[in-house]
């Protein structure tokens, strides 16, 4: 079984001029229960395990890897660079992404599966 994994590159501060904006759900990610964040302090990095709060900065860019195992993405993601310059302090929060396996099997379902859509090739 194949498994992509998104992973959130960097976390920043929003800007005054949209601050108290909601963010919208992910409906593609794993909840946070299921993932990860590796934090950066200088060329440190700590592996903090999942559920985390909602938070209210935004996702700089994501990073989407595909592995067959989750230990395979946790390994690959502690190879991954401080996403904040000059080695400050940063982090990134790995989740795994809703694959057809994860839904009720159905017409939608199948018809993806027709499509070769979330199918390995």
């Amino acid at each position: 079984m194949i498994s992509v994994f998104s992973v959130s590159r960097s976390r920043v501060t929003p800007h005054e001029e949209i601050k108290g904006k909601q963010p919208k759900p992910d409906p593609f990610r794993q909840p946070s229960a299921k993932g990860w964040r590796i934090k950066y302090s200088g060329e440190k990095r700590s592996v903090v395990d999942g559920p985390f709060a909602e938070t209210k900065e935004l996702i700089a860019g994501y990073t989407i890897i595909q592995v067959k195992s989750k230990e395979e993405a946790l390994e690959w993601t502690k190879r991954f660079p401080n996403p904040v310059v000059d080695g400050k302090e940063g982090e990134i929060e790995v989740r795994q992404l809703f694959e057809l396996e994860d839904f009720e099997p159905g017409e939608a379902v199948e018809r993806f599966r027709e499509l070769g859509v979330g199918t390995e090739k």
